[in-house]
């Protein structure tokens, strides 16, 4: 991302990374700092594509979402055992807490090691074990059942996972190939999330279309909707979702790093926020696409327009859209008010 404002990027980023923010839809896998994923890569003897950390930096760029998918498998084959996932936990909640985000709700997908012979319940355990080392930001889990998977592997996953719910697991997702595996068969799963008392959110409409939305809503049943980039293409959906209050978790710098979107001009966030509609900003996978929350708020500054005061809007819309306890939302946005940062408007 490009600033030619006086002053330059690092002055215009300022307040955007002082203000306290949420996060809503933010990968665990893909927020794994590169030096720390550098250091599990050469515990298991490096890869000859990544000599180097730059290379490693490099390997994050994407012609298509189908070559972003390609990457995310051949990151996480080096995620092997519980102590490597305490170590990757603690490194995001450090970086995260670094760009002062103070609470954040985090996807993790157990089914993708299950090839290493690691346990739903063990793996979430060793992650919560990382994120308690860190005691500057409050991260609640959400499983991401992984849609490749099928429903009946979801349906199992569904189960281990109600054993450790109490280790802060809030929610369920299903992302991964949203445009080969719709989300219908999934509605008894769901059913059986909402009965445990898990909160739910779907993938839908990043690289599908309306239809893909619609069906998350109608048999999901979803309580926010992970992207939702293509709703605009029926406006019957957004009158549907600015009339129920349907959060988005909008991440626009990813939707161009997967050329979801062809260029920022494209994206539809401010077209959905003067429509109504409830957004919610996020990174998705920052360390995967090179963006950080603050640049993302940057980004609505100035190329969608928004002020100050909006942006201080959409920070505390992202609190009331979470799924923390009622009474907690009201004391972190409390909280925010105050904040030093808040109405100090100083680059």
């Amino acid at each position: 991302m490009n600033t030619n404002t006086e002053g330059g990027q690092d002055a215009k980023l300022s307040w955007f990374e002082r203000i306290p923010k949420v996060e809503l839809h933010l990968h665990l896998e893909g927020a794994i700092p590169h030096e720390a994923l550098w250091e599990v890569l050469q515990k298991y003897g490096g890869d000859s594509s990544v000599p180097n950390l730059e290379a490693l930096e490099h390997r994050f760029e994407y012609r298509d979402f189908r070559h972003f998918v390609e990457t995310w498998v051949w990151k996480n084959q080096f995620l092997r055992e519980y102590e490597d996932f305490v170590f990757i936990a603690r490194a995001v909640a450090e970086d995260l807490a670094r760009q002062n985000i103070r609470y954040a709700e985090a996807f993790f997908s157990p089914t993708d090691f299950a090839r290493h012979g690691l346990k739903t319940q063990k793996l979430t355990e060793a992650i919560r074990t990382g994120l308690s080392q860190v005691t500057q930001i409050d991260v609640s889990l959400v499983a991401d059942l992984v849609r490749d998977d099928g429903p009946e592997k979801a349906a199992t996953t569904l189960a281990q996972l109600r054993e450790v719910q109490g280790l802060g697991v809030v929610g369920i997702g299903i992302g991964g190939s949203e445009h080969k595996f719709p989300p219908e068969p999934f509605s008894e799963v769901y059913e059986e999330a909402r009965r445990f008392g898990f909160r739910t959110s779907a993938h839908a409409g990043e690289v599908a279309g309306a239809e893909s939305i619609w069906g998350a809503i109608r048999s999901l049943r979803v309580d926010r909707i992970g992207h939702g980039t293509r709703a605009e293409e029926d406006e019957s959906l957004l009158e549907y979702l600015a009339k129920h209050r349907i959060p988005l978790e909008t991440c626009p710098l990813s939707n161009l790093r997967t050329a979801v979107i062809k260029s920022l001009d494209e994206h539809p966030v401010r077209r959905y926020f003067e429509r109504g509609i409830v957004i919610t900003v996020n990174t998705d996978d920052p360390k995967m696409f090179g963006n950080s929350l603050a640049e993302e708020f940057l980004l609505l500054e100035e190329r969608f327009n928004f002020s100050r005061d909006e942006i201080r809007a959409l920070i505390l819309q992202g609190v009331e859209a979470s799924w923390l306890p009622k009474a907690k939302k009201q004391q972190l946005q409390a909280v925010f008010r105050r904040d030093p940062a808040w109405q100090d408007n100083r680059l």
